[in-house]
């Protein structure tokens, strides 16, 4: 009988870890999925610095869908430096972010 409760117990604990391992494995391919189901689209933002020595420029921006991005004031790097050409501090943008490398970078962007 004493021999049963440390047997007893280790199977609960090695089953407790199986059933976790499977929630997990479950449900980290439909987190995934929907990460990737949101298509990219335009954000509407508003330019509120500009360093084109540097490639960057900070927008405060709305909701980035595809990213699950709430609103927020945020610097950028432009993929193409010529876009920052194209605009200047307060004018109303919509633009194309992507996380890429670790940064997230404006690969669109479209004055208003």
């Amino acid at each position: 009988m004493k021999q049963t409760k440390p047997l007893l117990a280790a199977t609960a604990i090695a089953l407790s870890s199986l059933f976790s391992g499977l929630v997990v494995a479950q449900t980290s391919p439909d987190q995934h999925t929907m990460e990737l189901s949101a298509k990219p689209g335009l954000t509407d933002g508003e330019v509120r610095k500009i360093d084109k020595e540097a490639g960057k420029l900070t927008l405060r921006h709305g909701e980035i869908k595809h990213l699950d991005m709430p609103p927020m004031t945020m610097v950028f790097v432009a993929r193409d430096k010529s876009m920052l050409d194209k605009v200047k501090v307060g004018d109303k943008v919509r633009f194309m972010v992507i996380h890429e490398n670790g940064q997230m970078m404006v690969t669109d962007l479209q004055p208003r």
